[in-house]
């Protein structure tokens, strides 16, 4: 149904009829399929997880460089970063004189803070072993690192993104965060501290948590 604006343009009334439904699906049905599909290969110990660990064999390699990587999923790295970005987006906000400016930081924050609520359960429900290179004991699925810098640096792009002028820096912006993850998960694989399908099972259910994040704040205006 077609309406006019304040200036008597057409305007189409949001949201348009199709849309919602296809990128709810894409955002947050097609991540947790994965996601699903993972965790019980790893529980049953079935051929992608075999596979997984025969990938993981040929990757280890630690050195320094992927050392750095790995330790950008570090809490004592990610966190600050993303707090430095919680603190600016919200006093932004705070000076539009928008009425409660302080919710995107605090969604952000929270998603933060719930990690050890998902991670720590599945870690022990699970019990996966390490690699090799880690030697006994279990409790490497999922990664809680590749969870940290995911949902920080990706929770920090969203914030930042409607402060950001020009389509080119935004997508730059998106860009780096993306690397630095991939980088992060690499440097988990490179170093031996978690087979491949523990940083991929993170990065699905971060996908999902990150889509809510954006979803709440395009619903509130903010985004």
């Amino acid at each position: 149904m077609r309406h006019t604006d304040p200036d008597g343009h057409p305007r189409t009334t949001p949201p348009v009829r199709g849309w919602p439904t296809f990128l709810l699906a894409l955002l947050f049905g097609l991540p947790a399929a994965l996601f699903a599909l993972i965790t019980w290969q790893v529980v049953a110990a079935g051929p992608l997880a075999r596979a997984d660990e025969r990938l993981s064999d040929s990757l280890v390699h630690r050195g320094a460089p992927t050392q750095f990587l790995a330790d950008l999923g570090n809490i004592t790295v990610a966190v600050p970063v993303l707090a430095l970005v919680l603190g600016y987006v919200a006093w932004r906000t705070r000076t539009t004189g928008r009425d409660h400016w302080w919710r995107p930081s605090a969604a952000a924050a929270l998603l933060m803070a719930v990690i050890p609520l998902w991670v720590i359960p599945l870690k022990e429900l699970i019990a996966r072993s390490g690699p090799p290179i880690m030697g006994p004991g279990t409790g490497f699925y999922p990664s809680g690192h590749t969870a940290t810098a995911s949902l920080a640096y990706g929770g920090a792009v969203l914030l930042l993104l409607p402060w950001l002028r020009g389509v080119l820096v935004r997508r730059a912006v998106v860009v780096i965060a993306i690397v630095v993850n991939i980088g992060v998960g690499f440097g988990l694989v490179r170093q031996g501290y978690h087979w491949p399908l523990d940083v991929v099972a993170s990065w699905c259910v971060c996908a999902t948590l990150l889509a809510s994040l954006w979803w709440f704040g395009s619903r509130r205006g903010s985004g």
